[in-house]
Parts: structure tokens; C-alpha cells; sequence
């Protein structure tokens, strides 16, 4: 109870079913108050990029504030399109199948093509459609400040977006709006200098645009990030080529918004002392791995900062399945329960079942319900993906 007290969650540990995401209501309508700030100071649109958040339980709260969803895939758009009703359903993908392009037609208001091959390919059967879809083109600047490779859009060789040097003027007809994508997890002052790059290249083109989507990675609602520079930054392209402005963060709608209660189950010993929980970076976690980074517990200190010291690992038999280590005031025994903290983005969506492990259950929290299990999972959840 303690520990949940300790970010005002009035939680009985001793029934929570673990391992479980917990998303507080609260403050993901906290983060998107600053969004709505961002909107009403400047007209711009946002919109919820769900590959970092997809728990469509709060898609009629997010639709309040935001201006709809943006998808990288039918089944992401289809989501949108269902559970935000009546709000604008985007979608960019680097490429599309033929077999889904009609379906994305009926649910789409607006088809990003990440190339002029893309674009002549489907153009026709849209114009076909009869229904008013706004079309753009994903364009590659060339310019990222993201250090980490895998996450670079920009990198040399990259497969998204369209360079300047492979850029048809010609074929833009039908095209209402450009696309580009070159941030993650980063402040404005990167927009700012990535923005000046692309006014450069682009200009002559966006001047013939409706609209530009500065896509996502903007880190909006973290504490230490300048809105004035967004602001700044929006207006310059609104009052210079008269075009809307879109963003489509994903991580800042439910940004430090959530959390994941594990339990320890057991503890080995190897040189240190090792603490196995019933929850998994590489199944539960997986960015812990992937990116790779260290979670923070409640309670929690750095490696050797309180005289107690754990490694944590998960259920699963990958060798790399560790989470981090830590040190804690008093020594943990077996049952104890952690909580990991900003846990809703990227979580959700990327986890998975390997080893047969099972998915935590997601709950949300408001101060009128209190503790909400929105899903629970099991065996046949896991069997469903197999055959």
C-alpha cells in the first residue's frame, strides 16, 4: 500500500493481480490539457501517434481534447476509425498492400504515400473512391539529431521519406500536404533547427501545400520542454506558406502516465544477488532491451546508493531477459511488489507472449472508480497467435 501511496494511487497491493499496467486517468488528461494548450494557442492539430499508445479504453477521453489518430497499418487505422468516433483517422506506411488499400479508403481522411511509386499506384483508385481524402508525401530532409541508429529516420540508406534529390515536382498533383518525421523523445529547440532545414529544401514545395505534419517525437508534455519554441516554430510555417500544421506525438500523450506492478517471485544468487519477478523486459518491457534503458522502481536507488543491491531478471529462458539493477533501503523478500515507473508508452503495444509468458493486465485509475481492470489475459490469448 505504501508504495502506492507514494503517487497517490489508493491501491490494496495485496489484491492487485500482477503483472499489470496501471494508466492514471489524471494524468494523462493532465498531458493533454498541455496538448490542447499547444492547439488553442495556435490552431495547430494533434493527433495520437498509436503506435506508442493504444489503449483505446481512453480514446473517447483523448478524442476531447485531440484531433484524431494517426496509424502505421489497416489495423492501427481501423482502431482509430472505431474507438475515437467522428475525429480525423491518418495513416502513413512505407509501403501498402494492395489487398487493404480499399478498406483504407472507406476509414481514412488522410494517406501519407512514402513515395511517388506509392503515389501513382493508388492515386487513380482514390480519385475513384469519390470520398474526400487528403493525400500527402512523407519527405526526408536529411537532417536528425537522434543519435541512437535504429531510431534515425535520417541515417544513411534509410528506407522513409522522400530526399530532395529524388523529389518529382511533376507528379504532385493531387498532393495536399508533406509529411516528415525526424525526432524522438527530443525538445523544440531540435524542431527548430530540423524545421530551418526543411524550409530550405522543401519551400518552393510546401508553398503549393494545405498542409504540413511535423510528425512525432516531440516530448511536449515533459517537464524541461520549451512550448514557446513550439509555438515559435508552428506559426512560422502557418504565417509563411498559409499551410495547417499537424503533430502526431505518441509518447507525449501518455507520457510518465502509467505504471507496472511486479511481483518477486524468487531470488538466486551469482556473484550478486539476483531477484527473478514475474514480469519480463523482453516480454514486457521490451524497449528495456531494445533501446536499451533502465526502468525506474518507486523507492528505488542507483547501483550501490543503499546497502542493499538486486539485479532484477524476468520469467522467460533469454539469457538477456535482465532488467537492471538496483538498491532499495531494506531487503526485499519474496511477494514484495515493485513498480516500475512511466510505463504506458511503447508497452502495450510492442509486448508479446514468448515462452508462453502472459501478458500483464491493463487497468486504468481516476479518483471516482478508483482501480479499474480494463483486460485480463490467459492461456488463450496466447494460443490464439499460434496454429
Amino acid at each position: 500500500m505504501q508504495i502506492f501511496k507514494s503517487i497517490d494511487l489508493n491501491i490494496d497491493s495485496s489484491q492487485l493481480p500482477t503483472p499489470i499496467y496501471i494508466v492514471d486517468e489524471r494524468l494523462i488528461e493532465k498531458n493533454l490539457k498541455i496538448l490542447k494548450e499547444v492547439i488553442d494557442r495556435t490552431g495547430c492539430k494533434i493527433l495520437l501517434a498509436q503506435k506508442a499508445f493504444s489503449m483505446f479504453y481512453l480514446y473517447p477521453l483523448i478524442g476531447q481534447y485531440l484531433t484524431g489518430t494517426t496509424a502505421s497499418s489497416l489495423f492501427e487505422a481501423k482502431l482509430g476509425y472505431e474507438e475515437m468516433k467522428g475525429r480525423e483517422v491518418h495513416i502513413y506506411a512505407p509501403a501498402y498492400r494492395e489487398d487493404e488499400f480499399d478498406e483504407i479508403i472507406k476509414i481514412c481522411d488522410h494517406i501519407i504515400f512514402n513515395s511517388f511509386s506509392q503515389w501513382n499506384k493508388y492515386k487513380d483508385k482514390i480519385k475513384a473512391s469519390g470520398k474526400k481524402i487528403e493525400c500527402g508525401l512523407r519527405i526526408n530532409p536529411e537532417y536528425s539529431e537522434i543519435e541512437t541508429e535504429i531510431y534515425n529516420p535520417c541515417a544513411a540508406g534509410s528506407r522513409l521519406g522522400i530526399t530532395l534529390e529524388q523529389f518529382k515536382e511533376q507528379d504532385l498533383e493531387g498532393i495536399d500536404g508533406l509529411h516528415f518525421h525526424t525526432m524522438c523523445e527530443q525538445n523544440s529547440d531540435v524542431l527548430k533547427r530540423t524545421i530551418e532545414v526543411v524550409d530550405k529544401k522543401f519551400g518552393d514545395y510546401i508553398r503549393k501545400m494545405k498542409w504540413i505534419n511535423f510528425g512525432g517525437g516531440h516530448h511536449i508534455t515533459r517537464t524541461d520542454y520549451d512550448i514557446d519554441t513550439l509555438i515559435e516554430c508552428i506559426m512560422y510555417f502557418k504565417n509563411k506558406y498559409n499551410v495547417e500544421v499537424y503533430l502526431e506525438p505518441g509518447e507525449a500523450i501518455a507520457l510518465n502516465a502509467g505504471y507496472l506492478a511486479a511481483r518477486v517471485l524468487d531470488f538466486v544468487k551469482n556473484k550478486m544477488d539476483i531477484a527473478i519477478l514475474d514480469t519480463s523486459a523482453a516480454c514486457h518491457m521490451p524497449d528495456v532491451i531494445e533501446m536499451p534503458y533502465r526502468p525506474k522502481i518507486i523507492g528505488a536507488g542507483e547501483p550501490g546508493e543503499y546497502p542493499y543491491n538486486y539485479r532484477f531478471g524476468g520469467l522467460t529462458c533469454l539469457a538477456g531477459d535482465i532488467i537492471g539493477d538496483y538498491s532499495f533501503k531494506e531487503p526485499l523478500k519474496e511477494g514484495d511488489i515493485l513498480v516500475f515507473t512511466d510505463m504506458a508508452i511503447y508497452t502495450m503495444v510492442k509486448n508479446n507472449t514468448f515462452n508462453g509468458v502472459n501478458l500483464p493486465a491493463i487497468a486504468s485509475y481516476n479518483d471516482k472508480e478508483g482501480l479499474k481492470i480494463i483486460r485480463q489475459f490467459g492461456y488463450e490469448d496466447f494460443k490464439g497467435r499460434l496454429s
